[in-house]
């Protein structure tokens, strides 16, 4: 007999706003909503509903579980949402899906690929919606995740981020949670108490309602109220235990059908739940031995159960097998699942409970134990889920020891996959548990882990924290070289944290344990952590210190077979080069590239790619490599380095003048890095964003930029002397205060002086070498040291130093010479239109005071760019030296945009154009001053000045020119 619901009773105004959702998602504007509720109060049930309405309506619908029994595994009830795609219809194609790809490999086997970065978790998040959106075109889709409060953190994480941005989106995300304190409730509650999501939080069913609902159940026009009075004493209205009642009710022969409905035998006794686990157990006895043996394997590996593991332990043949499981399935116990035929799982997550408490303790260590074996039989290796769940099983079965190993294996496993916040669990687990073994080296084998674990997941305090649990395991003899790696852990742990103290104090520990025979395997990451914390401590000379260290750790990372060491070791080396040789950069750069491809490393392939890109863009000002290397990095999933590439590309745009593009790429650039969490990149394009400001003399913009930037730092700044000297030097010489301008260099260089960088766009090597000359300060012996460095040869400072140098030969009546510099400075300056009039406007007085050059020519050409710019204070300044040096000046006048930029920059003004245009006709004085309304002397004078101006013989030539295309 049926004594399940054919319809949901009691929820119509959820019903409602549940269908509200599902409209609103097939019409492009997704959202969530949350079913919370406590177990067995219909939330399934709305959540049923809800996928057979999407159903009907040709929506596409994706479900998902949280585990409720053993260790959490990361990502699983989306991974299993997601996994429906592959069982219904075609997956999306790579080209909808671009980098996003390989990045949910880690979520579908189908696209897992071993090249594949590791990326965020936000990353991921973003790759889930963009697929849930890349489907959601084709057909609008609804996610149902239920039993989220036994989710992981990452996948509370990736929810709480789907929520956030579901707005504009054709998907329904639509998750179930007990109302239980927890991580997931708190998650919920606070996405609805920012509007993000739809909280419907589910109440027991009044008296009338469970009336109703059994008289559903029961396909009956009502019920007796003997029988409705009990269900509603004893269920407290909740659906599940009303449904569960009812059936022991009609299954133990108390409520029989008859002619005028349904009537009670006898006097109507129903066990109340406690009940629940009664009923389960009555339920279970009719299966019999065998039956019940079958289903208690099953309630031991959880919510869903694998028919082969059950089949393993049970020892049962093929036809007794599925004579009990579908004898299971008649009592509505259990239920096909459906990602996979060999798959079954509990109507509900209560049974397995049930069930499980049935069993005495020795009974249900012995069949963990059995349970384990089978699995570990089956399974070699325990791929995916099956290592956590072995684990249970083991701690279970009272084995402490291998139990603890394999969550420290699963721990290990989360962390490859980025899944921090579960490797962290697992692995903390772990660590307690194997706290009182005596095996020391496996207690140091799951804190080599753990410590990674807590600072890819911030939880940089904790980790420093078991800094104790080192000197224990030195007290109980834990081999120096082991604890050495351990404090190198803890180093790198504080390298990441900023806590650059703290890592050199580990550091220390690390070489006094180690001591002067130890090998090249022990020393080479020990010396490669000290590199980068050396590089990151103010220091003056932190940059040599890092070279050192760097070198000898790539030295032996390479003698020691230690890849991975050895690549960052070359990177790092190859920064460092830059100050001296971008030609050695370049070949340090090209041999850590090398060992990636050997060793099949391909996020360090990717940031050597970017590396030598980004130096022939800093000599060339090219961006070709950078493009290439950009479409390799998608290509992989390796979306963060894109982004790096992203934001010098962002910089580019804003030397090259291109300012309404650069705008564009930063803003984009900054939403996707804050929306990632990428902080190091979100602080360079905050300065890239200062200087796009101040390259158009808005200080405004600038300084907010700058405070930005500020307010975002954490540890060390590098990229602060680029905010002095790139863009506020600038915003001061667009607003003619050279005094303010060469005030923030001096800040800039002091800066550097006390913490070397290794950017190298702030001005020492170019602009203030110039602004030096310029003042008097600076001669040929400074100008030789500068530009003997490979910085000046960077094509942005290049242009600056060519300047200067020009005025230098000036300045000795070496005027040939001193042309030649200009010229080649300008070549240089081609792509760079704001800086290339600049330096025109800053050199022009003194190639007239030294008799050199066209200072006039170039004051004009400077005029004009700056005037089209509306950077008045730089375009009237031109204006001021041109008259002092007696040449006549253009009015700005209304019609001056009219004239082309070769007439306006011979100083052709708007009434002298409309006369040459009037030439171009062959017209004579009095014709043309008759069709413009003025005098014929005016013309003449007009005519006399354009032949002047436009370098023409005489009248005849400049009628020709006039009708010339310009």
């Amino acid at each position: 007999m049926q004594t399940r619901a054919p319809v949901v009773i009691g929820r119509d105004k959820e019903v409602i706003q549940l269908e509200r959702a599902l409209e609103d998602a097939r019409h492009g504007h997704g959202r969530a909503v949350f079913l919370v509720g406590e177990a067995g109060i219909g939330k399934s049930r709305l959540a049923r509903l809800v996928a057979g309405r999407a159903f009907d309506e040709g929506m596409r619908v994706l479900r998902g579980r949280g585990t409720t029994i053993g260790p959490m595994v990361p990502f699983r009830p989306i991974a299993e949402a997601l996994l429906s795609l592959f069982r219904g219809g075609e997956p999306p194609d790579d080209a909808e899906l671009g980098p996003y790809k390989p990045v949910l490999g880690r979520l579908i086997p189908e696209w897992s690929d071993h090249r594949q970065a590791g990326d965020s978790l936000v990353v991921l998040a973003e790759a889930v919606l963009r697929l849930l959106s890349v489907v959601g075109r084709k057909n609008p889709c609804v996610m149902i995740l239920e039993d989220l409060h036994d989710a992981d953190a990452e996948t509370l994480a990736v929810i709480e981020y789907l929520v956030d941005n579901l707005d504009y989106q054709p998907v329904m995300v639509l998750a179930t949670i007990r109302d239980e304190p927890g991580n997931a409730l708190e998650v919920v509650r606070l996405a609805a108490r920012r509007d993000a999501g739809l909280l419907l939080s589910l109440k027991p069913l009044d008296r009338n309602q469970v009336s109703r609902m059994a008289a559903a159940c029961l396909e009956s026009q009502d019920m007796p109220d003997e029988v409705t009075d009990r269900l509603w004493h004893d269920s407290a209205g909740n659906p599940f235990v009303v449904e569960e009642l009812l059936h022991g009710m009609v299954s133990g022969g108390l409520l029989v059908p008859g002619a005028g409905g349904w009537h009670v035998l006898g006097q109507l006794r129903v066990e109340v739940p406690e009940s629940l686990v009664r009923s389960i157990a009555h339920r279970t006895d009719r299966l019999g031995p065998e039956g019940r043996e079958l289903l208690s394997v099953a309630a031991v590996l959880g919510h869903r159960f694998s028919l082969s593991v059950v089949q393993r332990v049970t020892g049962a043949d093929d036809r007794s097998l599925l004579s009990h499981l579908h004898a299971g399935v008649a009592a509505q116990l259990v239920t096909p699942d459906e990602p996979a035929p060999d798959w079954y799982a509990f109507r509900h997550p209560l049974t397995a409970d049930a069930l499980l408490t049935q069993l005495n303790p020795a009974d249900r260590a012995s069949l963990s134990r059995r349970t384990a074996d089978a699995i570990e039989a089956l399974h070699p290796g325990l791929p995916g889920d099956w290592c956590p769940l072995v684990a249970s099983l083991r701690l279970d079965a009272g084995e402490t020891a291998s139990g603890g190993a394999l969550l420290a294996e699963a721990g290990r496993r989360a962390l490859g996959s980025g899944a921090a916040g579960s490797a962290v669990s697992l692995l903390d687990r772990a660590n307690r548990l194997l706290a009182s073994q005596v095996d020391v080296d496996v207690r140091a084998d799951v804190l080599e882990s753990l410590l990674p674990a807590l600072s890819e997941a911030g939880q940089f305090e904790r980790a420093f924290q078991l800094a104790d649990t080192l000197t224990e395991l030195s007290t109980a003899g834990l081999d120096r070289f082991r604890r050495a790696a351990l404090h190198t852990r803890l180093a790198r742990v504080a390298y990441l944290a900023g806590r650059w103290t703290d890592g050199s104090t580990q550091i220390s520990t690390a070489r006094t344990l180690l001591g002067p025979d130890a090998g090249e395997e022990h020393t080479a990451e020990v010396d490669v952590i000290s590199a980068f914390l050396a590089l990151n401590t103010p220091s003056p000379d932190r940059i040599a210190s890092a070279g050192v260290l760097a070198r000898r750790a790539a030295d032996a990372a390479d003698r020691a077979g230690l890849p991975v060491v050895c690549c960052e070791a070359w990177q790092l080396l190859g920064v460092i080069a830059r100050e001296q040789d971008l030609d050695e950069a370049n070949r340090c750069f090209d041999r850590a590239r090398q060992l990636a491809e050997e060793h099949n490393l391909p996020i360090q392939r990717i940031y050597a790619l970017v590396r030598v890109a980004g130096n022939d863009w800093l000599r060339n000002g090219t961006t070709t490599g950078l493009e290439r290397a950009h479409e390799e990095a998608l290509r992989v999933g390796a979306i963060t380095v894109a982004y790096n590439v992203d934001a010098i590309v962002a910089l580019q745009s804003v030397l090259c003048g291109d300012y309404v593009l650069a705008g564009q790429q930063i803003d984009a650039c900054l939403e996707a890095t804050n929306r990632l969490q990428l902080g190091g990149l979100t602080r360079y394009l905050l300065m890239t964003k200062a200087a796009w400001a101040a390259h158009q003399g808005k200080r405004h913009e600038m300084e907010e930029a700058v405070t930005a930037f500020l307010a975002g730092a954490r540890g060390g700044l590098p990229e602060l002397p680029l905010c002095f000297g790139l863009a506020r030097a600038f915003c001061a010489l667009l607003e003619e205060n050279r005094d303010l301008a060469e005030s923030e260099l001096a800040k800039a260089l002091s800066y550097e002086a006390e913490n070397p960088t290794t950017f190298h766009l702030s001005g020492r090597h170019g602009l203030h070498l110039l602004l030096s000359v310029l003042a008097g300060r600076a001669g040929w012996p400074h100008h030789e040291e500068i530009v003997a460095s490979s910085p000046s040869g960077m094509r942005w400072n290049r242009h600056f130093a060519l300047l200067a140098h020009a005025v230098l030969l000036g300045r000795d009546g070496r005027l040939t010479e001193a042309d030649a510099a200009v010229a080649a400075a300008q070549e240089v300056a081609s792509s760079y239109p704001m800086a290339r009039y600049l330096g025109l406007r800053l050199i022009a007085s003194a190639a007239h005071s030294d008799g050199w050059g066209s200072p006039v020519a170039w004051l004009r050409a400077a005029e004009e760019h700056f005037h089209q710019a509306q950077v008045g204070a730089v375009a009237s300044a031109c204006r001021g030296l041109l008259r002092q040096v007696g040449v006549p000046v253009q009015q700005r006048r209304s019609g001056t945009e009219q004239v082309p930029a070769p007439l306006r920059a011979s100083g052709v003004t708007a009434r002298e154009y409309e006369v040459f245009v009037l030439l171009a006709e062959r017209m004579g004085n009095k014709a043309i001053a008759t069709r413009l309304h003025i005098s014929p002397r005016t013309v003449e004078k007009h005519v006399a000045s354009l032949i002047a101006k436009t370098g023409t013989p005489d009248r005849e030539a400049l009628s020709t020119y006039a009708a010339s295309p310009l």
